[in-house]
């Protein structure tokens, strides 16, 4: 498949079987984010994998407060991102520059993953929503380390895709013109 294709196919799952993911299949999703641009290469990220067993489920419970993310109930197989220090020229750059780069590169390292997962058959969804605290306690995951994201990857139970609905292109693009 072209990557226009991959892109259009790349969709967030909510709705997962319960079929276990391949372990060869997720660590190529793992290699996809190492491999992901960042700025000054400074990779500020690693990840944690929880593929099935008793893990997964309790890993699903700490996404759901205050009724979010329910669906993870059937989700086989988390990705937890974490936020790791960036380099010093990283570091320098972004106070220059007043920017932060760091959670921008774990976008970018997260988008990765999830393409190579569709690349692969697998669907994913990205979340923002968890109980840190719970999630850091559940995988051993030192209190100074910060959560930023946690993909749930497994099979879609429905393989139709949803219309995407996005800003029309005239709304978001404009061409600089001299």
């Amino acid at each position: 498949m072209d990557y226009f294709e991959l892109i259009a196919q790349r969709e967030s799952c909510r709705n997962f079987t319960e079929k276990a993911v391949e372990q060869e299949k997720l660590v190529r999703c793992i290699e996809a984010a190492r491999i992901a641009p960042s700025a000054c290469n400074s990779q500020p990220w690693s990840f944690v994998l929880v593929n099935g067993g008793t893990l997964a489920p309790k890993t699903a419970k700490c996404l759901q407060s205050l009724g979010m993310n329910k669906f993870t109930d059937r989700c086989p197989t988390f990705v937890v991102v974490l936020e790791e220090k960036a380099t010093l020229s990283a570091k320098l750059g972004g106070k220059v520059k007043d920017q932060h780069y760091a959670p921008i590169d774990i976008g970018i390292a997260a988008a990765h993953l999830c393409l190579a997962a569709t690349a692969q058959g697998l669907s994913s969804c990205i979340m923002g929503w968890f109980d840190e605290k719970k999630l850091k306690n559940l995988l051993s995951i030192p209190q100074n380390k910060r959560i930023r994201l946690v993909v749930g990857i497994g099979y879609a139970a429905d393989d139709k895709l949803r219309e995407k609905k996005r800003k029309p292109l005239e709304q978001i693009l404009t061409f600089a013109e001299e």
